[in-house]
């Protein structure tokens, strides 16, 4: 057993899915941006990546990892970079409770965590990742959701007109946890209202990935090209723009300091300004960016509150509390971003 993967249980379900013969070598454990498990391994010459949720699971992990093999399976052949699923196994009896599925092994680097040569020599290389990764998300936005079988994926009927409400909810749900003294986050009211009398009036539905920035990219060794989009698990049918806004809540300044964890391509400078990221986009997409801010402002909300719940759970002894201070100062770095937008 590695990480809540039966090998033994792997190798069986191969045999009958007709994925090669014989023993898995080289099993090595990969990061994968989440609590979920990803591991790669050989088979009969052939490098494959298996993925499940966490060892001890939540009530919605095997529903997310259904709903990632599902968009992966129907973006095959699309221009959207993603790691190809080669088959899944959405029984969670086969594997001690925990459905997986597999995946073509993606070779390539997180930008946010090293930067290999030539990309750190070459500052030309490094504009056009960030050019590239709009292009990426671009191309997502661009799919017809209803034409590759994802009609019923996702609810975006109301979509924008439900996100302020939900997760002003999510916020005060925090109060649950002992000790928490509730949310310590200036701006959050402004934001919220200001988010709320400037929605959008209208938008034109498609696939969101839902946590879109560059933790979630891997890119080629070889140059500047994005591999593929990983971390599916918040994937849904709603606004694409949010994704162009989560991008750009965390997108660095003209410092190269962005909102969020430490990233050593946005240190090492040349990344295009954020105009030039929404510029890039508008070329590849006709949607209406007339109310890029208003996503943005969306993301720094939304983002912000998500990590807020891990510092209410620190409170209650049920997350580390040097990562619940980390997470709430970017909560807070957020806020600071989205009013400095509003206030513009």
């Amino acid at each position: 057993m590695t990480q809540g993967i039966d090998l033994d249980v792997l190798a069986e379900w191969m045999n009958g899915e007709g994925l090669g013969s014989g023993a898995l070598t080289d099993v090595t454990p990969l990061e994968g941006g989440t609590q979920n498990v990803l591991l790669r391994f050989e088979r009969d010459g052939r490098t494959y990546v298996v993925r499940r949720g966490p060892p001890h699971l939540r009530p919605t992990s095997n529903d997310l990892i259904r709903r990632e093999a599902t968009i992966l399976t129907a973006l095959r052949g699309t221009a959207v970079p993603h790691p190809e699923v080669i088959a899944s196994c959405s029984d969670a009896e086969v594997m001690g409770g925990a459905v997986f599925y597999l995946m073509e092994y993606v070779d390539g680097f997180n930008p946010t965590v090293t930067l290999p040569e030539p990309h750190a020599s070459d500052k030309s290389i490094r504009r056009q990742m960030g050019l590239n990764a709009a292009d990426a998300i671009a191309a997502l936005g661009a799919i017809d959701h209803v034409a590759i079988g994802l009609e019923s994926f996702g609810r975006p009927e109301g979509f924008i007109d439900r996100q302020v409400g939900r997760w002003m909810s999510e916020c005060e749900s925090y109060s649950r946890f002992e000790e928490y003294p509730g949310p310590q986050i200036p701006g959050l009211e402004a934001v919220a209202e200001w988010l709320e009398a400037n929605k959008p009036v209208s938008f034109e539905p498609g696939i969101m990935h839902g946590d879109y920035h560059m933790a979630n990219l891997r890119y080629s060794l070889q140059g500047p090209e994005v591999a593929a989009i990983v971390d599916w698990e918040m994937c849904t049918i709603g606004d694409p723009l949010v994704d162009l806004g989560w991008m750009l809540a965390t997108w660095p300044d003209e410092n190269g300091a962005g909102v969020g964890m430490p990233n050593v391509t946005a240190l090492s400078g040349g990344l295009p300004s954020a105009a030039e990221f929404v510029s890039r986009y508008g070329e590849r997409s006709e949607r209406d960016l007339s109310a890029a801010d208003w996503y943005t402002v969306l993301a720094c909300f939304k983002l912000g509150i998500i990590l807020e719940g891990t510092h209410a759970r620190a409170f209650a002894g049920k997350a580390p509390k040097p990562v619940g201070d980390l997470l709430h100062s970017i909560t807070l770095a957020l806020f600071e971003r989205a009013v400095r937008i509003i206030r513009s």
